[in-house]
This record gives structure tokens, C-alpha cells and sequence, in this order.
């Protein structure tokens, strides 16, 4: 999947870090990160021990793919913590057969400089089929290559 024309306008100055205690749900950490790394500021998210076992170890997958696209997270026992990027980097990202990641990915790198590539796209299919589609519909410039 490639995402290669910025379509979202994301002002730093109008969204500010934030503290979210996601232990008791953790699905939502993919799309908080995505959050804060549009935030000024550092932003944390407790609860990372529930995203160890999920279809990816989320924290790792999330601070390795973030990594790429010029976000910083550092993870601190039970914290995550995520140091807002003034612009983010268009990159080639992994989904680690993870749908939440797929989609965590594709939706920073709608706002971020150059086109972002995630493989293992299909992964959305396990809880949103439509997703590239949708996406695409809402004015994303979106190719699916299948090798």
C-alpha cells in the first residue's frame, strides 16, 4: 500500500501532549501514538504490558515502525511515551501481519513528507476488509500492489 500525497493539513500548535491510561483498553494504543505524534509535546500511555501479546508485541512494533517515520518512543516499564515530531517522514513501515498496525501507519503517513509504504497491508483484512477502499475514498491516494 502507498500513500503518496499528503491529504491531511495537521497544525502542531493546535494539539497539545496528553496522559491516557490505556490499561484497560488496550486496541486503542495503535491510534493514540498516531495522536501524539502530531502533538506538542511528549505524550504518555500507560498500560503497555497488555499490548505484549496481541497479533504483534504492539509496543515494539509501534516504536519500530514510528522510529521510521521520525517519531521517538521510549518505553518505561509501564509507559509509553511519545515525543511529538514537528513533521513526520514518509517511509516503507511494517505491519507485522498486524491490522492495527496497518492501519496506525497508514493514517501518520497521510501527513507525513514523501509517500509511506506499509507492507503486509492485508493484515487490515482480519477487522476492517474496507479499509483501503474507504481510505482511498476519502481522497487518499492509495495503490495496492499484491506480490
Amino acid at each position: 500500500m502507498d500513500i503518496k500525497d499528503n491529504i491531511i493539513e495537521v497544525r502542531q500548535s493546535n494539539l497539545t501532549a496528553f496522559h491516557f491510561d490505556a490499561t484497560d483498553c488496550p486496541d486503542l494504543f495503535p491510534p493514540l501514538v498516531v495522536l501524539a505524534a502530531f502533538c506538542d509535546g511528549e505524550s504518555t500511555i500507560r498500560g503497555v504490558h497488555r499490548l505484549t501479546h496481541k497479533e504483534s508485541n504492539r509496543s515494539v512494533a509501534l516504536q519500530q515502525e514510528f522510529r521510521k517515520m521520525s517519531v521517538e518512543i521510549f518505553l518505561d516499564k509501564d509507559v509509553m511515551k511519545i515525543k511529538g515530531a514537528q513533521k513526520l517522514s514518509g517511509a516503507i513501515v511494517d505491519s507485522h501481519h498486524d491490522h492495527r498496525i496497518a492501519m496506525a501507519c497508514a493514517i501518520a503517513g497521510l501527513n507525513a513528507l514523501g509517500s509511506t509504504t506499509v507492507n503486509g497491508a492485508e493484515a487490515v483484512n482480519k477487522s476492517y476488509p474496507q479499509f483501503w477502499k474507504h481510505l482511498h475514498e476519502l481522497g487518499a491516494d492509495v495503490s495496492l500492489n499484491h506480490n
